[in-house]
């Protein structure tokens, strides 16, 4: 989360967990979990998710920050007391390969004005506007781990769009970027489906595709919807569709060929650039395949079985 930002998780997280073989398909489904997993969240609904940072006069309970490496996993709940009441108000999660965040229990808090002016809230318009794009590398080199996290998020949603059915991605930034986590999602083969991207400032293509790829809000999350109502559209990071509609952005993949003669680079050093193949996030993949209820269709009885941990 950006600094004096949140966002409300409507679906159950965090313990207590129920063993998916326990629980029961039905019941699973009614705790927003439609595909077997190793253990259900019967936890709160409605947590508020903040930075850190942004937390103010708690402090850790000890006996309940165990993790997996070298940091809290809040697999024992909520761990930061309030300082005035003692009471357990949070869970703070900070270990290896885990998103950097406190989960505020709803029914522990209680919402108060700040007396700061209040911030504009960002609408679709923002989406247009350069500062609003995700580069796909960080400074140091490496992927940026929202695009690792969206490019898990959009194959899951394609899976069920597609109903497991090869596709053809828009040529340029997003076959060279999207194509990789594709190829280990989607299957290769005739009669493709055809996705190509949509958005505030980009018209629906003429044919329609199949599939849009289309911007989530910036402020609600909710996915851009043609006037059209009947497109499939799969959602996608507003800053990474923001990067991909960009113009003029060319894709951070080393290309062949050399400059044009008498053309020179007057940028040194050199940007650094991935060694590897953008990865989808693993952990975003199946979380947000199990959470579609579409994956409950028998074409995909496959997936069902493979988000089950082994």
């Amino acid at each position: 989360m950006e600094p004096a930002t949140y966002a409300v998780e409507r679906l159950p997280t965090g313990p207590p967990w129920r063993l998916w073989a326990e629980v029961g398909e039905e019941a699973a489904a009614r705790q927003g979990v439609y595909a077997p997993v190793h253990s259900v969240s019967f936890g709160a609904r409605g947590k508020i998710v903040i930075a850190p940072g942004d937390s103010r006069s708690t402090t850790l309970i000890r006996e309940k920050c165990a993790g997996y490496c070298r940091g809290v996993d809040g697999r024992d709940g909520p761990n930061p007391a309030c300082t005035g009441c003692g009471r357990a108000v949070a869970t703070r999660i900070d270990d290896c390969g885990s998103w950097q965040t406190v989960w505020l229990e709803p029914d522990a808090v209680v919402r108060r004005p700040s007396g700061l002016p209040t911030a504009p809230l960002p609408d679709r318009a923002d989406l247009e506007h350069a500062g609003h794009r995700v580069p796909p590398v960080e400074p140091d080199g490496s992927w940026s781990r929202r695009w690792e996290a969206a490019f898990g998020v959009a194959p899951a949603h394609l899976v069920v769009a597609t109903g497991n059915r090869p596709v053809t991605l828009p040529a340029g930034p997003v076959a060279e970027l999207l194509g990789h986590a594709v190829a280990r999602r989607l299957p290769s083969g005739p009669d493709p489906r055809s996705v190509e991207l949509a958005g505030p400032g980009v018209p629906v293509p003429r044919p329609r595709p199949d599939v849009l790829l289309v911007p989530r809000h910036p402020g609600t999350g909710e996915p851009w919807r043609p006037s059209d109502r009947r497109a499939t559209v799969v959602p996608l990071d507003g800053g990474v569709w923001a990067y991909l509609t960009g113009a003029g952005e060319t894709s951070p993949v080393p290309a062949t060929g050399t400059l044009p003669a008498g053309v020179l680079r007057d940028d040194y050093p050199l940007p650094a650039r991935p060694r590897y193949p953008l990865e989808p996030h693993g952990g975003a993949f199946r979380e947000t395949l199990v959470r579609l209820p579409g994956i409950r269709r028998p074409e995909l009885r496959g997936y069902r079985g493979a988000t089950h941990p082994s």
